[in-house]
């Protein structure tokens, strides 16, 4: 249902008092007006206390006067908007869509140029977004810089990442803001590419906890045409500045009026729940522009991935950076490459055996050898396998098994060469019956000088949905931008990864046990992450026992992200043979659903703990997840969301006595009761520990 009430009143006035716009609980209020000088700012206060203080507004145009102060009020409109929607996949089959609208009308006579700002006001948040109307003195521009300030009241307890122009694949930090400082950091950790350019700049979204329990994160949403939005931090004023990454030339943007800025978003509430549950990223993103979705599927996978993290098996088929050395232009073998025909045979007889949906294959393709580090722009041409990997027998095969096998596009950041092969590549798909690709831009970005986080980049991941949707197919991208909930207009995006995985804890210093327990309240606000959970053999001496390296929780944990890390694509990562010796672990993941009809958040602290129940899309089966940092933890939970006067199998897949992430993390017990919607279960969370549970309607 849709219902659209405009409370319109256009003011036509050369100043203004403050005008207010409030949530439609009146929870929220912020609060517009122009300076003395002209110039635009906002504040908002949360159940009368404020978050924001005076902050300023305004847009930098090149060889042009800045649209930064010297305005007048034009007019001053408001309306209320009230909707509910379907997404395709998601956490729950309903999303409600609510808020009030103030857009403020613009214009700057010395230049004779018009902006508009407009405000939204949730239950949950505020958003604002720049708006330049079709006018005389404004037609193609650029954007030199973006002056949104978001001025906070404290020293508030921050979870925060650099502002890396090219990875967010960092562990957070946990500090106040006042002690924010790149320059301390230990950037020994397994990223390839940096680019760090300030020691006060960090990344979005940024969460924060006040001293009074106010929980603030500082986002964007809807990033179309218009670079990554990093912020710079006042360390003491506790202040923060947009930060727009900037292309090879240095610019930030090429724009054409009329067009829009994304919206710069604050969320903010007394209950960490409302924060990680929030909605309000995908509210602002326009709607799906796919008339027909019904191609749209969820997907449980396993894949040719993790053996080549653990040194098992590698991507090349003639040993690493050897293309060269072939000098009659033939690869010899090296007799490690993973992706074989009968290799990947095995894994489409485990996914067909144990009821998984698909199978991903990397390094199917030539050209691994001398894939990384040269900045080389033709490695890749995404349709030659090499002579190991039979294209065809591998798809019939998989066919006759009822399995959907799952493409890999690695660019090694070569977009250019990406981008002339892609129409080859998704055609070479469809022939084969592939419904989805994961792609990857490891390496420095060709074109050359370009970032991960620029406009360009932001174009490029964006097109990319838009051109696998055109051939009815589904991308998931790693090593992308964030994701700012464009997964709502275009959901064949339908999930990436774009920060630090779990691939990380085979080779580096890996993640740390709080690191799961803060991206539902940062990386995932925006969209899915493929996280890639599940792994059982957590300790790497398992492979070689010269490794200290492990995954920095529980087994129990790993079942538990299942539920806790959404994502409508979910990769079973570990090899089938760890499956194997812990099948009754193994139960929980070929039983979790990945599409959902209602999503409850129970328990959250960012940082220490997060516990999440999920009902699945077609069925009564409820699922939960429940995790918690380095610290054991020990806490019960209601049953109440279990439909009424039914009764329900509850399997409980729990941390071992004796389990510690670090000293015996395989240590796990599973136990099965009969509870109903009046029912309480203890939880016992070791270090780094999880639970998971399975309901089950008892007929």
């Amino acid at each position: 249902m849709r219902k659209l009430h405009l409370l319109a009143f256009l003011i036509s006035i050369l100043s203004v008092e403050a005008q207010n716009v409030s949530s439609p609980s009146k929870t929220i209020s912020l609060s517009f007006k122009l300076s003395s000088d002209g110039k635009p700012t906002y504040s908002v206060s949360y159940k009368t206390k404020p978050i924001v203080k005076e902050s300023s507004l305004g847009i930098v145009i090149k060889e042009s006067k800045s649209l930064e102060n010297n305005f007048k009020i034009d007019s001053i409109g408001q309306k209320s908007f009230n909707e509910t929607w379907q997404p395709v996949l998601g956490e729950q089959s309903n999303i409600k869509n609510s808020y009030n609208e103030m857009t403020v009308a613009l214009s700057q006579p010395s230049t004779d140029k018009r902006i508009n700002i407009i405000f939204r006001v949730f239950d949950e948040g505020i958003a604002f977004r720049y708006e330049f109307p079709k006018q005389k003195n404004l037609n193609y521009f650029i954007i030199s810089d973006e002056k949104s300030q978001f001025n906070l009241f404290g020293n508030h307890k921050t979870f925060w990442i650099p502002g890396d122009y090219d990875s967010q694949e960092y562990a957070y930090n946990e500090t106040k803001l006042s002690e924010i400082d790149n320059s301390k950091l230990d950037l020994n950790n397994g990223i390839g590419v940096k680019t760090i350019a300030s020691s006060f700049r960090v990344q979005s979204p940024l969460m924060m906890k006040s001293a009074d329990g106010i929980y603030i994160n500082v986002f964007e949403a809807a990033v179309v045409n218009y670079p990554i939005m990093h912020l710079d931090v006042d360390t003491k004023n506790f202040g923060l500045t947009s930060n727009l990454v900037p292309n090879a030339i240095g610019d930030k943007a090429y724009l054409q009026a009329p067009c829009v800025s994304p919206w710069r978003t604050i969320m903010m509430s007394d209950d960490a729940r409302e924060i990680v549950s929030s909605k309000m990223i995908l509210n602002l993103n326009e709607p799906s522009k796919i008339e027909d979705t019904s191609w749209i599927k969820p997907m449980k996978y396993v894949g040719v991935w993790w053996e080549m993290h653990v040194g098992k098996s590698t991507w090349d088929y003639a040993g690493s950076q050897n293309a060269q050395n072939a000098a009659d232009g033939t690869l010899k073998p090296s007799g490690k490459h993973g992706a074989t025909t009968e290799n990947t045979k095995r894994y489409i007889d485990f996914a067909a055996k144990n009821g998984f949906d698909g199978v991903l294959v990397e390094g199917w393709n030539v050209g691994w050898e001398d894939w990384f580090g040269n900045w080389k722009e033709e490695v890749f041409d995404f349709t030659t396998p090499y002579p190991d990997f039979n294209l065809k027998e591998i798809n019939d095969y998989a066919k006759s098994k009822g399995i959907k096998m799952i493409m890999h596009h690695e660019t090694s950041g070569s977009v250019a060469n990406y981008e002339r092969h892609l129409d080859r590549a998704l055609n070479l798909m469809k022939e084969y019956g592939y419904p989805a690709a994961k792609s990857g831009y490891v390496g420095r970005i060709i074109p050359r000088g370009e970032f991960h986080d620029g406009q360009t980049m932001v174009n490029h991941f964006n097109f990319v949905a838009r051109r696998f949707a055109d051939y009815k197919l589904m991308v998931n991208s790693h090593e992308s931008s964030r994701p700012t909930g464009y997964s709502r207009t275009y959901p064949n995006y339908i999930a990436a990864e774009a920060a630090r995985g779990n691939e990380f804890n085979a080779w580096s210093v890996g993640n740390p046990p709080m690191h799961e327990t803060i991206l539902p309240f940062t990386r995932l606000l925006g969209g899915p992450m493929d996280y890639t959970p599940g792994i059982f053999e957590i300790k790497m001496s398992y492979y070689d026992k010269t490794k200290t390296e492990q995954v920095h929780t529980t087994l129990a944990k790993q079942l538990a992200l299942y539920v806790t890390m959404y994502s409508p694509l979910q990769m079973a990562a570990d090899l089938p043979e760890n499956y194997e010796r812990y099948a009754d672990a193994f139960q929980f993941i070929k039983d979790v659903a990945v599409d959902w009809q209602d999503s409850k958040y129970l328990e959250a602290e960012p940082g220490d703990y997060l516990t999440v129940v999920r009902k699945e899309k077609n069925g009564e089966r409820w699922f939960l997840g429940a995790i918690t940092d380095e610290n054991a933890r020990k806490t019960e939970i209601k049953l109440d969301f279990l439909s009424p006067n039914k009764k329900y199998q509850a399997i409980i897949y729990q941390d071992g006595t004796d389990a510690d992430w670090k000293n015996n993390p395989k240590s796990y017990a599973i136990k099965t009761i009969e509870v109903t919607s009046k029912s309480k279960i203890k939880l016992n969370l070791a270090n780094g520990g999880g639970t998971a549970i399975s309901f089950k309607p008892i007929n």
